[in-house]
């Protein structure tokens, strides 16, 4: 601070002691009375658990290299450090132009790669290495979305793609260069015309046998590949997804690399690229659109690990079934699904780590006359519009952990699962997230319109989660019909229940109790048994209504699309007894004591709001008008007690203070001076 500054604000607190009027007009800004002042929460708020032990359960893993990653972008002026009430934060600068944001994103991975970030991220395997690679991803995500998105198209799309499509030959050429950013990776699946209907996708690939050739080529406009993150600017190669005509007959969809630049940034013969131009956010990641003109690529460059082309122009595929190569094409990308639910979480513990931290110090209004003002979060409104969403986002946290582990340890027998777990995970939290922040964007009034506060920019930058990697409607129709699908398997072969969380409809239909006294609600035993009550319930009438329809000579899509709103309460339902079982699995694992305790106050609330936003409790019967009161009730009363845990609930995220807003701290003194 320099003395000139340091001298202006003695004064001012001299006068605001002393009670004395101006000494000059000209000085009014410097001489005003200060009427409010900023006191941190830490100093009226207890904490009764262990912050560090909560924040290893939230994280879940490789916590040590979570705060290495941090410290790297905290110390470089790349990452455009800034002062703001006395303290260094560190956030993207919103005022660049679409250009700029490139430019900078494209500096900051070079940093990261140039200290060691990305090492192993394709060369190492194993479920160790890769929850580092998510961990880190994840970081690279808190700080910005465009990072994380070009970061994650390079390395989870292109990268993976080569991987697990490919085979020896390709992961020689490809994945150590890929690792050190000698090729930049892109991954053109997307079109105009077809997004989450990837069979329909229109670019066609021929065989030229005498050349040993393929030919990929745009065959009209609604071909273009579409939202190409790294293709306007960046990228030098990409993975084309594309119909396989061999001899006349269309092998469905394949996986192809074609180079769209050189080493010098010059776009290939035969390419045709453009910009897709500026966003509502995410304008550090260079999206494009791309044309091919009878693209021709080596034989060799079909990734070849589902199916293959012989020189002679045979096709040759051990999965003879067009439905399960395209599932097996399918599979590998699972990961993008899983990245998109656990950095949704985050994004969203950056909005309430800010929104609960302003209400702890922020105060508005007097319930008595002349009396002091009163803190945000004393409020019951408040609570009730903040509390809420921060248990679901613990909830949810487990539950991205959980997704992360079973991914990383995937065999082939569970890759139906999961696909299904992935589906819904990544429409529920994603819907939350986008949720958390509009709330917490009111939540801190005005302030949370300015981009340096991050809150209402953030609900721009992961607006695109909700629908790319899978529009969420369609993915919780995905859901519904895996879990169709699978009740009507085993009803027919009459076998028991096993797999996708459904063993419970192999016991006896629980009994809920009329009457929902307090410690009924909380008790695990009753939240286990009213969420698998509604699971059970919603998939048999689901099934009886397309039995019904399909009785009425409807066939059997047909009797899907018109049974759409019992599909989404069933993927719905399904999501949530998923989620809320992983945080009783995590309460579980603990030993007596105060993390447990305030965990099982989490998890109640979790089980206690979902059940009152839920339509389908009151639309089916499930709970009665007066049960319907008495979780409600329930959840004020949770609201009360979750209210001293606030502060160390969000401190237990374990996101440093740099990385947040500066109205979570002293929003006073980050006011005082101009922003631009």
């Amino acid at each position: 601070m320099s003395d000139n500054r340091a001298l202006q604000r003695v004064n001012i607190l001299v006068n605001h002691i002393l009670q004395s009027s101006p000494t000059s007009s000209s000085n009014l800004s410097l001489t005003r009375e200060i009427c409010l002042q900023y006191s941190p929460p830490e100093l009226n708020e207890s904490c009764v658990f262990d912050v560090k032990e909560m924040r290893k359960l939230l994280d879940g893993h490789d916590v040590v290299d979570r705060d290495w990653i941090y410290g790297l972008m905290t110390q470089s002026n790349l990452f455009n450090r800034k002062e703001r009430g006395g303290k260094i934060f560190v956030s993207p600068d919103y005022n660049q132009t679409m250009e700029q944001q490139r430019e900078i994103t494209m500096k900051r991975i070079w940093y990261l790669l140039e200290n060691g970030v990305f090492q192993g991220w394709l060369t190492e395997s194993g479920p160790e290495a890769e929850l580092r690679k998510l961990a880190l991803l994840e970081v690279c995500g808190i700080y910005d979305h465009s990072v994380s998105i070009k970061v994650g198209v390079h390395f989870f799309l292109w990268g993976n793609a080569v991987k697990f499509f490919g085979t020896k030959r390709h992961h020689e050429k490809w994945l150590k260069s890929t690792e050190d950013y000698v090729v930049k990776g892109c991954f053109a699946m997307t079109e105009l015309g077809h997004g989450s209907n990837v069979r329909g996708i229109e670019t066609v690939t021929t065989y030229d046998p005498t050349t040993e050739e393929f030919v990929i080529s745009t065959p009209c406009e609604s071909a273009q590949k579409y939202w190409i993150g790294g293709a306007a600017n960046h990228a030098t190669h990409t993975i084309v997804f594309s119909q396989l005509h061999i001899n006349g007959t269309n092998q469905g969809v394949h996986a192809f690399i074609a180079q769209i630049r050189d080493q010098d940034g010059n776009i290939c013969p035969n390419i045709r690229i453009a910009d897709c131009g500026h966003k509502i956010g995410l304008n550090g990641v260079d999206n494009g659109r791309i044309w091919f003109d009878n693209l021709r690529i080596p034989r060799e460059n079909l990734l070849n690990a589902v199916a293959d082309v012989s020189s002679d122009g045979k096709y040759v595929s051990a999965i003879k079934d067009p439905d399960q190569r395209f599932g097996a094409f399918m599979a590998p990308l699972t990961s993008g699904r899983v990245t998109i639910a656990s950095s949704a979480i985050y994004s969203a513990k950056v909005g309430l780590a800010t929104a609960i931290r302003y209400s702890l110090s922020r105060r508005a209004f007097s319930v008595t006359a002349n009396g002091p003002e009163v803190l945000l979060l004393d409020y019951p409104s408040h609570q009730r519009r903040l509390l809420p969403l921060l248990a679901k986002t613990y909830a949810m946290s487990f539950a991205a952990n959980e997704l992360k582990m079973i991914y990383v340890k995937r065999t082939p027998e569970t890759n139906k699962a999961i696909h299904v777990v992935s589906s819904g995970f990544k429409a529920v939290l994603t819907w939350h997230n986008m949720r958390t922040l509009q709330e917490c964007r009111e939540a801190v009034g005005g302030q949370g319109i300015k981009t340096e506060n991050l809150v209402g920019q953030l609900k721009g930058e992961f607006d695109v989660q909700t629908t790319f990697e899978g529009d969420n409607n369609v993915l919780m129709q995905q859901v519904s019909k895996a879990l169709f699908a699978e009740y009507v398997s085993c009803k027919k072969r009459n076998k028991p229940f096993k797999g996708l969380g459904l063993e419970h409809m192999n016991g006896s239909r629980p009994v809920l109790p009329t009457q929902l006294t307090s410690s009924t609600l909380r008790c695990s035993q009753f939240q286990t048994n009213v969420f698998c009550l509604r699971e059970r319930d919603l998939l048999e009438q689901f099934t009886s209504e397309i039995a019904q329809l399909q009785g009425r000579g409807e066939s059997r899509e047909i009797s899907f699309l018109q049974s759409h709103q019992l599909a989404e309460d069933l993927g719905k339902a399904f999501t949530e007894k998923a989620i809320l079982q992983t945080i009783l699995d995590a309460e579980a694992k603990l030993p007596a004591g105060s993390v447990k305790d305030v965990l099982g106050l989490v998890r109640s609330m979790y089980a206690l709001i979902s059940l009152e936003e839920d339509p389908s409790l009151l639309r089916y019967g499930y709970l009665s008008r007066e049960n319907v009161g008495d979780v409600r009730r329930e959840v004020s009363k949770l609201c009360g007690e979750l209210r001293p845990h606030a502060l160390a609930l969000v401190t237990s995220f374990g996101i440093p203070d740099s990385f947040l807003s500066p109205i979570a701290f002293n929003w006073v003194e980050a006011n005082a001076w101009s922003s631009v």
